[in-house]
């Protein structure tokens, strides 16, 4: 009996071992498993010490760390970002922006000045052939008003024709249409009505004949002149240029003698900054400012918008017509107009975040590990943000400082 007891009792020990064991061993598996798919903490002293939130532990008080596992370490240890070109993606943590679709209302500022209307201007040409024995008027941008003397004239054929004219009023008094026909000569000539009736009152010629200026304004040269004396003109001084015309030259028919602008009204001519042409309108507001009085604002509206490109300055232009009753406005007076734009509709981004490498544009896009540089193409500048027409989005996020990320030795790539 006591020998079948102690083999019962042993068959009991080894079952309870067994299935101890076992419990234990599928229990520690399935809270690994359990450990393995949520986030593992564990003391750095007693790795023993496992739980699956924050907190201490119980042995030596430290803060549990989290538990690196398997599929972490995986992903953690990747060093493909690492690998790749520092001049097409940078490794980094940065502030970030987005861009934003938007309409955005600036002023521009335009460079002009003050130019003569070329519609003003009047050309005084020679009706007849002769000699000028006396000038009135020496120097270019010499101001002259209507009625003015100009210059006397010494012509032949001017002689003739009011010996004639003496003779007929003189011997045939009622021939009153070979008379009129006569007059009218005399004044296709050159003459005004006053040195006709001043003729035919006194009945004595007048070898020398004056000629008056028939409007105001200043006195320019032209080619007319050059190519009546050959010569240039010949500077004096700085400020005024000698005209080459003088006493004792002689003329000829419909030689241009003096060319006169009127400065009532004048143009002022703006540069449009390249990008703005289409945003600014004709009769569209401007306020214009002078440097002889930057405090001094004029209101007026935009006349006329130029279509074809100045060739010297590459830019557009437009004009203002300014009345210049009281001379305020010198000719090569410097302006500078102001007038408030609105843009269209459009994607627009921080100046600083975007860097031009002369003939592209780039910005830093964020990826996961990183940014990653992208090439756009941009429009206009306003009030320190830029017009971006293609290779962003709304939906992207780019390095707000893109200075920032430059590698200085190496030059910066996109695909």
């Amino acid at each position: 009996m006591n020998k079948y007891l102690k083999y019962s009792l042993f068959t009991i020990a080894i079952v309870l071992v067994g299935f101890t064991v076992y419990y234990f061993v599928d229990k520690s598996n399935k809270q690994a498993i359990h450990l393995h798919e949520e986030e593992i903490y564990t003391c750095p002293m007693h790795p023993e010490i496992i739980r699956n939130a924050p907190g201490n532990c119980p042995i030596c008080g430290m803060d549990l760390v989290k538990k690196v596992t398997e599929n972490m370490a995986i992903e953690s240890h990747s060093i493909e970002h690492l690998l790749q070109s520092t001049d097409y993606f940078v490794v980094g943590d940065f502030q970030t922006i987005t861009p934003k679709d938007t309409i955005l209302n600036s002023s521009v500022n335009l460079p002009g000045i003050v130019t003569y209307d070329p519609n003003s201007s009047v050309n005084i040409t020679a009706r007849v052939s002769g000699r000028i024995e006396k000038m009135y008027v020496h120097y270019k941008f010499e101001k002259v008003s209507k009625g003015q003397k100009l210059f006397d004239l010494y012509s032949p054929e001017l002689l003739t024709e009011q010996q004639n004219f003496i003779y007929l009023i003189s011997n045939d008094a009622e021939n009153t249409s070979l008379i009129n026909a006569l007059k009218q000569k005399l004044a296709l000539y050159g003459m005004s009505v006053n040195q006709i009736n001043a003729l035919a009152a006194a009945k004595k010629a007048n070898p020398v004949v004056s000629i008056y200026s028939p409007v105001s304004g200043v006195v320019e040269s032209t080619d007319g002149m050059a190519q009546s004396n050959g010569g240039d003109m010949q500077n004096t001084t700085p400020t005024t240029t000698a005209l080459n015309l003088k006493e004792g030259d002689y003329i000829t028919k419909n030689t241009v003698v003096f060319k006169l602008v009127n400065t009532r009204k004048v143009w002022a001519v703006f540069n449009i900054i390249q990008g703005f042409n289409s945003l600014i309108k004709v009769n569209q507001s401007i306020q214009i400012n002078s440097e002889l009085d930057a405090d001094e604002v004029v209101k007026a509206k935009v006349n006329f918008i130029e279509t074809q490109l100045n060739p010297t300055e590459k830019t557009n232009r437009i004009r203002v017509y300014l009345n210049n009753e009281k001379w305020q406005y010198p000719i090569g007076l410097r302006l500078q107009g102001t007038v408030a734009v609105n843009s269209d509709k459009g994607i627009w981004l921080p100046k600083q975040s975007l860097v031009s490498l002369g003939n592209k544009k780039i910005v830093f896009i964020k990826k996961e590990n990183g940014f990653q540089t992208a090439e756009i193409r941009t429009g206009i500048e306003m009030n320190g943000f830029v017009q971006v027409l293609e290779g962003v989005s709304v939906a992207d996020s780019l390095a707000e400082n893109a200075q920032y990320l430059i590698d200085s030795g190496s030059f910066i790539k996109t695909k």
